[in-house]
């Protein structure tokens, strides 16, 4: 089979390491992917938004598989697109990718089938929004409606902070049409944790439970990024928290909308707090987490080509989904100012000298000549496996100490929370 992916991150890269690993694939292709990618497939430059430009390459190329990674050209519709031409693609329809591409869609659809989630109201207008924060007090939590790269959640603790999110929203518009609409909800507290799970639309698999590290800083201080680091599995997240997600959450999301009449098939990606109450949605994404997927994918036994292909033929029942018995974690090496102004270009120094059994999923570098340089905020995803999270953890800050750029910064904590657990 020829594969192409979708995407330019770390995310692809992990993605485009596991399909290699089928002994289904002949060839992957990456559009536009990034310097580590273009070390495992074939790279075209095509960007993600392009539609027709995938489409053509697809076409040409006589692509049997093409896996979609980042939200945005989900939500633009590229799997309604390929599949009209006749094209198999692992991710959800446009219809379905609303799930992500709005936050208000999203707590309706909770809202309507009574799954669990934080009170909220939504809000077109500034003034009508300031009324209502002033009204509810602090702690609050702000959204932007629409995609914001991961970055446009607000957690505020002070009044101060809500009435300059509004501003950054309404007035400022730092997120363009995604803030056109802001949902304001409730704070809610517990420990939060990624549940990614397959699904042709009636069978659900979740995967390991991964936790991310948001705040850019140690200790979970400083504005939320992309995420600064993860690690699977979750021990706080335990078998009966699975079972009781899967009947409140997974499968009512699944029914409820299909009642809309639409069918989900690829990832769906739960991200939940556990609150004393139990287990409540935070958000809903359409695709792969990142970097939860790459902790989730390295501890992956069951061929990930079978699994797509059992999603995309709705026949997902039929497959034995297998995770190693292991740990994994990653360090997102991120460049200097992130998530604010960061230069790039950068010379990346020692990826030729990583221990052995770590691996680097490139998320922003390119090439200039011979060199490796930083082409993003988040730039590396140190990542290893081990038989505990302790080992897993320790090998991947060894990892770290054989990397280098000018102004990397990256935390120091990553694991800390599950490992005060054991």
């Amino acid at each position: 089979m020829k594969v192409l992916v979708v995407g330019s991150g770390g995310r692809e890269h992990a993605i485009v390491k596991k399909l290699k690993e089928s002994p289904k694939v002949t060839e992957v292709l990456a559009a536009p992917g990034n310097a580590g990618i273009a070390r495992e497939a074939r790279v075209v430059p095509v960007e993600v938004d392009n539609l027709s430009g995938l489409l053509e390459i697809a076409l040409r190329e006589k692509v049997d598989l093409t896996v979609v990674g980042p939200e945005l050209p989900l939500t633009l519709g590229i799997v309604d697109y390929f599949n009209e031409h006749g094209l198999l693609v692992f991710g959800p329809g446009r219809d379905a990718a609303q799930i992500e591409g709005s936050k208000s869609f999203a707590k309706e659809l909770m809202r309507e089938n009574g799954i669990p989630t934080a009170f909220y109201e939504t809000f077109t207008d500034y003034n009508e929004a300031r009324e209502y924060v002033y009204r509810k007090g602090v702690p609050i939590v702000i959204k932007a409606d629409g995609l914001a790269a991961g970055k446009g959640v607000y957690v505020c603790q002070e009044l101060e902070e809500a009435i300059k999110a509004l501003n950054d929203i309404f007035v400022k518009r730092i997120f363009g049409a995604a803030g056109n609409k802001v949902v304001i909800e409730e704070y809610l507290e517990g420990q939060e944790v990624s549940v990614l799970a397959f699904t042709d639309g009636e069978t659900v698999v979740q995967m390991v439970p991964a936790q991310d590290h948001k705040r850019v800083f140690n200790n979970d201080q400083g504005p939320n990024t992309g995420g600064m680091g993860a690690y699977a599995p979750a021990p706080v997240y335990t078998p009966e928290i699975a079972e009781r997600v899967q009947r409140e959450i997974l499968l009512p999301t699944l029914k409820g909308l299909k009642g809309k009449g639409i069918t989900y098939r690829g990832v769906l990606y739960a991200g939940l707090i556990l609150t004393r109450e139990g287990p409540k949605v935070l958000e809903f994404n359409a695709r792969f987490g990142d970097p939860e997927t790459q902790v989730i994918l390295p501890l992956l036994k069951t061929d990930l080509v079978e699994i797509m292909l059992a999603v995309v033929e709705k026949r997902l029942s039929e497959i034995n989904i297998e995770f190693l018995p292991k740990a994994c974690a990653t360090v997102v090496l991120a460049s200097g100012g992130y998530p604010g102004k960061y230069e790039t270009g950068k010379v990346i120094h020692g990826l030729d000298r990583l221990p052995p059994g770590v691996v680097a999923y490139h998320a922003g570098t390119a090439f200039n000549g011979d060199d490796i340089v930083t082409a993003g905020g988040r730039v590396l995803n140190i990542t290893a496996v081990g038989d505990t999270l302790k080992a897993a953890v320790e090998l991947a800050y060894e990892g770290v100490k054989a990397v280098s750029f000018e102004g990397m910064h990256y935390r120091t904590d990553i694991g800390q929370k599950a490992l005060k657990l054991q």
